[in-house]
């Protein structure tokens, strides 16, 4: 994709959200604003599936583009008693260096998968180096080397009535109303989930997933903002519909107002 088609195309997403949102701040919660909402999602993710072609590519980089410094963000240490987002589960895998860690991959599905990192990095490996783009307005630049997941759900085999394919994470990004720890969850549709850039990464610039950033698998969906890019990996689940998930809009930050689609 051409540079300056994707610059339209993040201007106008973030535009429409900006007015969307600061419509929210002078209307408290009224159907008329849900309407609105609704609206520009619609009109976001269709004009971005038309600028994104299915194929398209994000622009890869050579290793001496690699930024110095990535910034983490969101979640960085959950394997920190102290950090809000801590659970012992979590904190337990680190210790082992995640000698016991599992990811499932389940939903609808014809056969479910059960897989260990040395399971994932038996497989076939991708290694890309691209630019990750924060909604806050910075970019980094790391090479990610893991599994596309394409390959994942081919070996699982999604049922006809597959969709979208549904990430849940180990970090406890918030509390529900009644305490409870509410996990970071996010959603990407079969386009994006077969795309070749899509990868679960376990290794960052040559080195093993650092726990900061998302150790030991997150999500790369490269052609999407940061905060579609998952970390702590735990499950992959296959659905018809994420309308069922936190506040039924596809993710953690959509549930507080982001696009679901989030092109750039």
């Amino acid at each position: 994709m051409k540079p300056e088609r994707r610059g339209f195309l993040s201007g106008l997403v973030l535009s429409t959200s900006a007015l969307v949102l600061a419509g929210c701040n002078k209307i408290a919660n009224s159907s008329a604003v849900d309407h609105v909402l609704t609206s520009a999602e619609a009109f976001n993710r269709r004009m971005g599936h038309f600028f994104v072609r299915p194929k398209s590519l994000a622009r890869e980089y050579s290793r001496a583009d690699i930024s110095r410094f990535f910034k983490p963000n969101g979640s960085i240490a959950p394997d920190n008693p102290a950090d809000a987002s801590s659970t012992p589960a979590y904190r337990a895998h680190v210790a082992s260096n995640f000698a016991d860690w599992r990811l499932v991959i389940d939903g609808l599905v014809e056969h479910p998968q059960t897989l260990s990192i040395a399971d994932l990095k038996a497989m076939p490996a991708k290694a890309q180096i691209t630019r990750h783009d924060c909604v806050e307005g910075w970019s980094s630049i790391a090479e990610w080397r893991g599994v596309q997941l394409a390959r994942l759900l081919q070996k699982a085999q999604l049922k006809p009535n597959a969709k979208y394919i549904v990430f849940h994470c180990a970090d406890a990004i918030d509390k529900n109303d009644d305490g409870s720890p509410l996990f970071y969850y996010e959603s990407i549709d079969l386009e994006d989930a077969f795309h070749p850039q899509t990868i679960l990464a376990y290794a960052m610039n040559g080195q093993p997933l650092p726990v900061p950033h998302g150790a030991p698998l997150r999500l790369r969906v490269e052609r999407q903002l940061g905060y579609k890019q998952a970390k702590y990996v735990m499950r992959v689940e296959a659905v018809d519909s994420y309308k069922r998930y936190g506040q039924g809009k596809g993710g953690y930050w959509e549930d507080n107002g982001y696009e679901w689609y989030a092109g750039i």
